[in-house]
């Protein structure tokens, strides 16, 4: 097959792979702005899964939905350690630069945008240099008053209602979404869960739209107890058969092309249903087809490409990051698992290591920093990444 016409390759067809078995979630989406446009209440929307389920390509086509309504909409990729002031500004200002162009009042805009201006300064340290201080690129003066007491939970609620006002205005709203929302450090969780609790009690057409791993729900609670009635959870798992063979045949058939039933079976087995392989194999199996259509011997041909680059791109840079001690974690979890996708018992890791658990805490916590494993219940750990066991036992092959 041409490699230049390959469908699986990243940024490639229409509607990418991770897509295919979503119609539920689009669907709810659309209920939502629906909604929330016509001044109903509605929850948030918090998307949770493993590594390779396609929860940031989702995202963004959530995104592009709400943009496509005319709502102003903004994405942040929330990051360790790093402070959410300066990320939701830069996604705000897009909210904000959507909604200008169908507001009549561009003395209105600006005073929205004088707000964020504000609230985004509120970033820099006190008494930083001059030059060291972060600039938003906002073109307008910063507001006083408003959005900047140096308080998030205030600025949030604060700004959070100027932007949705503003929105009201034309008669649409705001998405501000979040990717890796597990990585939101405590004070800013807990601040923006209570700016969305503030406006759904005040009906503002605001709605925040967060993805991350599966304990996301866990780390909402725990900031705010009454998280879970302001989100609605939809947990994006791998594909059933039906919804991946059609993710591989909807772009083989628009480059009309065809794959065999038993490269079907194939790719399946091989992939496990996760949209990430499901790429990776397809891809790999599409440069590999000396000819139309592609076959099972295909794509056993080049299921060691796929492998290969699945254990540098998306295993080995993972483990990279890892620690002597959090590897050693890691493969214990892994004999364990048997190299399988479920949980284990963290004082069976430490029986199995021969230590004591709580000397075992610095590393599972760290991993879990890490977004490498998940507590998927109390004393119970799991890895992030479909797949991950079987890579590190493959390792000691």
């Amino acid at each position: 097959m041409d490699p230049v016409r390959n469908p699986f390759a990243p940024g490639a067809g229409q509607r990418p792979p991770e897509l295919a078995g979503r119609e539920k979630e689009l669907t709810a989406f659309e209920v939502v702005l629906e909604r929330v446009a016509r001044g109903r209440p509605e929850r948030s929307l918090v998307l949770t899964g493993l590594r390779g389920v396609g929860k940031t390509v989702l995202l963004g086509e959530l995104r592009s939905m709400a943009v496509r309504r005319g709502w102003g909409a903004g994405k942040v990729e929330a990051r360790p350690d790093a402070d959410l002031r300066r990320p939701l500004s830069t996604a705000l200002h897009r909210a904000v630069r959507d909604l200008a162009v169908r507001h009549r009042s561009p003395d209105r805009v600006e005073a929205v945008l004088g707000v964020l201006k504000a609230f985004a300064l509120k970033s820099n340290p006190d008494g930083a240099k001059l030059r060291e201080r972060w600039q938003p690129g906002i073109d307008v003066p910063a507001t006083a008053g408003r959005a900047d007491s140096g308080d998030i939970e205030i600025d949030l609620v604060e700004l959070f209602t100027e932007v949705a006002e503003l929105a009201q205005d034309v008669g649409t709203g705001v998405a501000v979404l979040i990717d890796e929302m597990q990585d939101i450090g405590p004070n800013d969780i807990s601040a923006l869960c209570a700016a969305c609790h503030e406006l759904a009690q005040s009906g503002a057409p605001l709605v925040v739209v967060g993805a991350g791993l599966p304990h996301l729900p866990a780390v909402l609670s725990a900031s705010k107890s009454y998280s879970e009635r302001l989100f609605r959870y939809a947990r994006i798992d791998r594909l059933d058969r039906a919804d991946a063979d059609r993710a591989v045949l909807a772009p083989v058939d628009r480059e009309e092309a065809g794959i065999t039933p038993e490269a079907l079976d194939a790719l399946f087995e091989h992939s496990g249903g996760y949209p990430y392989f499901i790429q990776a194999f397809g891809k790999a199996a599409w440069d590999a087809a000396p000819a139309d259509p592609i076959t099972a011997e295909d794509v056993l041909v080049a299921a060691p490409e796929a492998e290969g680059e699945l254990a540098v791109g998306f295993f080995g840079s993972r483990y990279e990051r890892a620690t002597p001690a959090e590897r050693e974690y890691l493969r214990a979890m892994a004999e364990l698992t048997h190299g399988k996708d479920e949980g284990v018992g963290t004082s069976d890791v430490a029986e199995f290591l021969g230590r004591k658990p709580s000397s075992l805490s610095p590393a599972r916590d760290s991993l879990i920093k890490k977004g490498l494993v998940y507590s998927a219940e109390r004393g119970r750990i799991a890895f992030t990444v479909p797949h991950f066991g079987r890579y590190l036992l493959q390792m000691d092959e």
